[in-house]
């Protein structure tokens, strides 16, 4: 898996967690998808953050996801 596609990956597992943990607190159970989305998301994102070279700035995670989306749909 390329460090890109790992980055956006984990990106989207963080960003469907806070969904799951808002909905596990309102419904008052214990947030274990949720955890699972953030923990494993924020795995993917720290690997992909130390595999790529020149590392990533937030100014470019957009075009890092566009490219990605771009390889996807070709």
């Amino acid at each position: 898996m390329d460090s890109d596609l790992m980055l956006v990956v984990g990106l989207a597992l963080v960003a469907f967690g806070i969904p799951a943990l808002v909905s596990a607190f309102s419904d008052s159970r214990p947030p274990r998808a949720a955890a699972v989305a953030f923990v494993l998301g924020g795995g993917l994102i720290t690997y992909a953050v130390m595999t790529n070279p020149g590392g990533y700035e937030v100014g470019d995670i957009p075009d890092v996801v566009m490219d990605v989306i771009a390889r996807v749909i070709r």
